[in-house]
């Protein structure tokens, strides 16, 4: 089955306890917005704000933003009651579920498994599409075989703030490399960018903590991108724009790669092999390179 094509350059996360944020999110510049029930809501908060969440998808105008809800893990008392209750009351206007903590394939197959229930139950005309989030050290070690789990699953995203509890690497700031001479997050966003893109899924990079440092994030954030990450998460509104700003390919670079496929394609039609466009050599495997910039523009509109 083909995964939709979903643009992901900005995932904003909203409190789902907080209609008035979730307003704010539904009226934002992000592509992909995902609603929280899990740690930007309080335990005594959780049950009520699942009917926030509905209410919000069923009647903000969400525009062309993917529009999905982050739940609590399977491990909780919350995870069976935010999948029937979110899907029941708002699944036509849901379009992927966003699972936390997962430590295997078998979890991420709980929620496909349930999700084909209720959409057979509800006669949904569209599925709900999954997305994941590697952070803990057991998903990281069994990413391969979580990537593989359903075809219902479009994308892994790195939770790097859990992910170093888990490991137990010491860092005052969520995505902040902490002094480490280097990217200390590095393997780990190489292995799951690996993982997604070998099963035809997007990669994402996860939060950063510091929304005043928007220098900090866009580092971290051009970190993701030249692994082949497609996004990077925004926890404030600040952050939206500095991620549409890295992923997204530069106009000029858009025109270039215009230029050199069709250049490419007339030496073609001619039985050359390459063409040299402003000095440089353009074979078949530089126009797949021109190819990711040329999908890329159509997706975001460019």
């Amino acid at each position: 089955m083909t995964r939709p094509l979903r643009p992901r350059r900005s995932q904003l996360s909203v409190p789902g306890s907080s209609e008035k944020m979730l307003e704010k999110a539904a009226q934002s510049r992000a592509d992909h917005v995902f609603c929280d029930l899990e740690d930007a809501v309080a335990p005594s908060a959780k049950v009520g704000a699942r009917a926030k969440i509905a209410w919000a998808l069923n009647n903000l105008d969400w525009g062309k933003k993917t529009r999905c809800v982050r739940i609590n893990d399977v491990t909780t008392e919350w995870c069976h009651g935010d999948i029937i209750e979110i899907v029941e009351a708002a699944g036509a206007n849901l379009d992927t579920i966003m699972l936390t903590k997962p430590y295997t394939a078998a979890d991420v197959i709980f929620l496909d498994r349930m999700l084909g229930q209720l959409e057979k139950k509800l006669k949904l005309e569209r599925r709900i599409g999954i997305e994941v989030l590697i952070e803990e050290v057991q998903a990281l070690q069994n990413v391969e075989e979580i990537s593989r789990s359903t075809d219902r699953l479009e994308c892994l995203i790195f939770g790097m703030g859990d992910y170093s509890g888990s490991q137990g690497i010491d860092t005052r700031e969520i995505g902040d490399t902490g002094g480490y001479p280097g990217d200390i997050f590095h393997f780990a966003r190489f292995r799951i960018t690996m993982a997604a893109r070998a099963a035809g899924l997007d990669a994402v990079d996860g939060p950063y903590a510091n929304f005043k440092n928007p220098e900090g994030y866009k580092s971290e954030a051009s970190r993701a991108k030249a692994l082949g990450m497609v996004g990077k998460w925004a926890i404030h509104p600040a952050q939206i724009e500095p991620a549409l700003e890295v992923f997204s390919p530069l106009p000029s670079e858009v025109a270039n790669a215009r230029k050199m496929e069709a250049a490419y394609r007339a030496a073609e039609a001619q039985g050359l092999g390459a063409v040299q466009v402003d000095g440089v050599m353009v074979d078949v495997a530089v126009l797949r390179l021109v190819k990711n910039t040329l999908d890329k523009a159509d997706l975001y509109g460019l």
